[in-house]
């Protein structure tokens, strides 16, 4: 257990920022999910706006520093391309 005070400040704000970033990565996966669910309905005008949801979701959870630029950049790719598979296909 922390003895000084400052750490025991720290040990508070970790505990409330973890909570945070565990709230906000939970939302980013739901958007996510919402996106690849219709994109496999086939329903292009439900999948953009998911899409646009998710990749808004993704750059806020990397802007904060909970997922690292690889991992949006790497997820919002695959969204985008299984996305313009789908607009071209119908």
């Amino acid at each position: 257990m922390a003895n000084l005070k400052s750490a025991k400040t720290r040990v508070k704000r970790n505990k409330k920022r973890e909570t945070i970033n565990a709230n906000r990565l939970n939302a980013t996966r739901t958007a996510v999910k919402q996106t690849r669910a219709a994109i496999a309905k086939g329903d292009k005008e439900t999948a953009t706006k998911a899409f646009r949801k998710a990749e808004s979701s993704l750059a806020k959870a990397k802007n904060k520093r909970t997922i690292k630029a690889n991992t949006m950049a790497r997820q919002i790719s695959r969204l985008a391309q299984a996305l313009k598979a789908l607009i071209i296909k119908k």
